[in-house]
């Protein structure tokens, strides 16, 4: 009888340490589980964290090229302003844009494009003070075009509009490399960046009144362009979502 108790008393201590192992082994792996679980939390904080820091940077750079090329522009038309504020050319500059309007029918009269006298000779004062700016030291690294945009009013059809207004465009880039036109500094480099536009009748002068000024309209402009100036046009871009 005490050996059957004594055998009840071992096999009881058998399964207790069975239980005992058990619960051991449930422990390590919950153990491990859990090790696991904080390792893949890190992992994911870390690239989370990284990413972040990642797009952080990228739009942190973009935002500094694009302050670069806003000051770049800003300070060539303050420039621009500054040459021409005494002038007296028939003429104004857009503080936003650095174009330059001169006023309408400067240059060309109604339905022709040839360039008139009072447009040769306003031709001849500007340019090389226009020119020595966008192309001097400081900018012509920065300079990708030089545009002379032709302009009409509003008579006639489009398409016929849009045949003098490039005309006018090319008739103004003419004169100025004409062998009769004053010798100015740069003119061999303008060569390589200088363009001319017609834009028919699409962009009207407007008079206050909101009625189309038609002698304002039939114009030329002179625009220039940046070599970086496509990252203004993503301004916009910047506080929007990837979409991925």
């Amino acid at each position: 009888m005490a050996r059957g108790f004594r055998n009840q008393r071992h096999m009881a201590r058998g399964h207790e340490g069975d239980k005992e192992s058990s619960w051991v082994s449930y422990t390590d792996l919950m153990s491990t589980l859990l090790v696991i679980f904080a390792l893949v939390l890190m992992v994911t904080i870390y690239n989370t964290q990284s990413a972040y820091e990642e797009k952080e940077a990228a739009i942190n750079e973009k935002n500094e090229m694009i302050e670069q090329v806003v000051g770049v522009k800003s300070e060539i038309i303050q420039e621009l302003i500054k040459a021409f504020k005494d002038s007296d050319l028939a003429m104004e500059v857009d503080p936003q844009t650095g174009a330059i309007r001169f006023s309408g029918g400067v240059f060309f009269d109604s339905n022709s494009s040839n360039v008139s006298a009072t447009g040769e000779k306003y031709l001849k004062q500007f340019i090389p003070q226009y020119i020595n700016i966008l192309l001097s030291d400081r900018f012509r690294g920065e300079i990708s075009q030089i545009i002379v945009e032709g302009h009409t009013d509003t008579k006639g059809g489009y398409l016929y509009n849009l045949q003098l207004s490039q005309d006018r465009a090319l008739s103004v880039t003419q004169e100025i490399f004409q062998p009769g036109f004053p010798n100015f500094k740069h003119k061999e480099e303008l060569k390589s960046v200088i363009t001319a536009n017609g834009r028919s009748y699409s962009i009207p002068v407007l008079k206050i009144n909101g009625a189309i000024d038609a002698n304002k309209s039939r114009r030329v402009e002179f625009k220039f362009r940046l070599k970086d100036d496509q990252l203004l046009d993503q301004l916009h871009g910047l506080g929007e979502p990837d979409g991925n």
